[in-house]
């Protein structure tokens, strides 16, 4: 699955602005390392901290892959040691994490994950998905509070805090077995 490996970018004002929007070195689809394209309404950039915002539908795709959400922050890596606050530039390094906020969705082409807010953080290689989760894969569906996806293995935990049998909001899964090619070319 999934997402960024490395996103650098210069502070500078609007120049920092200019090349944000531009492709860079990253991972949004499994294995890619084809260009990121970024798109919403408006962008802020806030060099001080190494963060950009991107806000109203807020859309990153690679490759096959896409992200979307209401709003998207890109928070990258702060380098070249502690900056004075009157500094209103930074040395910003590696993406660190990107959160995802209002109207969260995952799509590749094995699957689509819906949720309200999802943070991926570049060291553990994770994006976790929460607030009403929905994944479904073909007709297959799988619903629950919180989903972890291992974007280097694929691998991926849902989770909620409801317990005991017959209680709404327990993780659940509706799976439709495979239909024979005979039966579905008839």
């Amino acid at each position: 699955m999934i997402f960024f490996r490395k996103l650098n970018f210069l502070a500078g004002g609007l120049a920092a602005a200019a090349l944000l929007a531009a492709p860079a070195a990253a991972q949004l689809a499994q294995n890619s390392d084809a260009p990121v394209d970024l798109t919403a309404d408006e962008l802020e950039v806030i060099n001080s901290q190494c963060l950009s915002i991107w806000r109203g539908s807020a859309e990153a795709l690679q490759d096959t892959s896409r992200l979307r959400a209401d709003v998207l922050k890109t928070y990258f890596q702060v380098t070249g040691g502690a900056r004075p606050a009157a500094v209103s530039t930074a040395n910003c390094g590696a993406l660190s994490r990107i959160e995802a906020e209002g109207n969260v969705f995952y799509v590749t082409p094995q699957q689509r994950v819906r949720g309200r807010h999802a943070t991926y953080d570049a060291a553990s290689e994770t994006i976790t998905v929460t607030g009403d989760v929905v994944a479904a894969q073909g007709q297959n569906v799988l619903r629950g509070e919180r989903l972890v996806i291992n974007i280097k293995t694929g691998q991926s935990q849902m989770h909620t805090n409801v317990k005991g049998r017959g209680k709404p909001g327990r993780v659940r899964g509706v799976f439709y077995p495979d239909q024979p090619q005979q039966a579905q070319s008839q």
